[in-house]
């Protein structure tokens, strides 16, 4: 079996004609870090390569299916990087190519001629709910999280599925809020396929799997190039590179970084709970007068904010 650092892939013992993909970082609830991403696109291609392989599920070890970004280590230090440029101005050909190959490498899942599951406990937001939404399928536990928070500040989809999978109208309330559903609501607004009691998650998928596992390899692919070539006529791949862009944006414009002063000065738990909160986010002149005090070392005044 191929190793990995972030993840690992073999298949089923019992049904070697499923592969069980597994993200694994579980003491950083599955974070994608720098790895991850091209460990996702190698482990995909492994598969395809198995002949006896007809479905790939994909989950997450420990408490969670996938958090998103590990953002710890690069919103919370100064760390000078592509996606995270400390110098002014920041030059979007550095950040768009690396955010791009993350999103190519996340959409392996979707192109890839055996049909995926995300099977999804715990959380799945942010980065996490890219991963997830890049799989055909979509079996949630009842209790489990899906949304992009980031969309509050700091972050825009960039693989652009939610309104692909979820519909326009439910997809812009997600958008403008960075709301987080559970499950439950996942099956009933249509996103996910379906969601069950946690304890019979892991049965529920393992049922799917089988019934697509029994259908000959070439008709999977035929089918799923068919649905895929729907997506792509619709715009997948303009709304990708869009999104892409938009990104590298909120990453460095002042409402970006604000969020980004906030995380270095008061941590990166500190800075997300103000971004969920729903306490209205400084922008503009605003915005760059607290960056100016965090950068001086003085305090936040956060009555400014209420």
């Amino acid at each position: 079996m191929p190793a990995y650092s972030t993840l690992s892939i073999e298949p089923d013992l019992q049904h070697p004609r499923i592969a069980r993909l597994r993200l694994n970082r579980p003491e950083r609830l599955n974070a994608i870090n720098g790895e991850m991403p091209g460990e996702i696109r190698q482990a995909v291609r492994w598969a395809e390569g198995q002949d006896s392989i007809h479905v790939i599920i994909v989950d997450g070890a420990g408490k969670g299916f996938c958090g998103g970004y590990d953002l710890q280590a690069f919103g919370q230090g100064r760390v000078d990087h592509p996606c995270q440029q400390e110098a002014e101005p920041w030059d979007p050909m550095q950040d768009y190519p690396v955010m791009r190959g993350f999103t190519e490498d996340f959409m392996t899942l979707w192109h890839s001629r055996k049909p995926t599951i995300a099977k999804v406990h715990g959380a799945a937001v942010a980065g996490g709910s890219d991963i997830a939404l890049c799989c055909d399928l979509l079996v949630m536990a009842d209790d489990a999280r899906i949304g992009y928070m980031p969309t509050r500040v700091w972050g825009c989809p960039t693989t652009a599925m939610w309104a692909y999978r979820l519909g326009p109208v439910r997809a812009r309330q997600m958008m403008f809020t960075g709301d987080v559903i559970s499950g439950r609501t996942a099956a009933d607004w249509g996103l996910a396929n379906s969601a069950h009691p946690a304890e019979a998650l892991e049965a529920e998928v393992l049922r799917l799997a089988l019934r697509i596992a029994g259908v000959p390899t070439g008709m999977l692919a035929m089918h799923k190039l068919v649905l895929n070539q729907v997506m792509q006529l619709q715009g997948l791949d303009q709304a990708q590179t869009l999104s892409t862009v938009f990104d590298g944006i909120t990453r460095h414009n002042p409402e970006g970084l604000w969020f980004r002063r906030l995380a270095q000065a008061e941590g990166f738990k500190a800075a997300v709970e103000w971004r969920d909160s729903g306490r209205p986010i400084p922008q503009g002149d605003e915005a760059r007068a607290a960056i100016a005090a965090m950068e001086a070392g003085g305090s936040l005044p956060l009555e400014s904010f209420k």
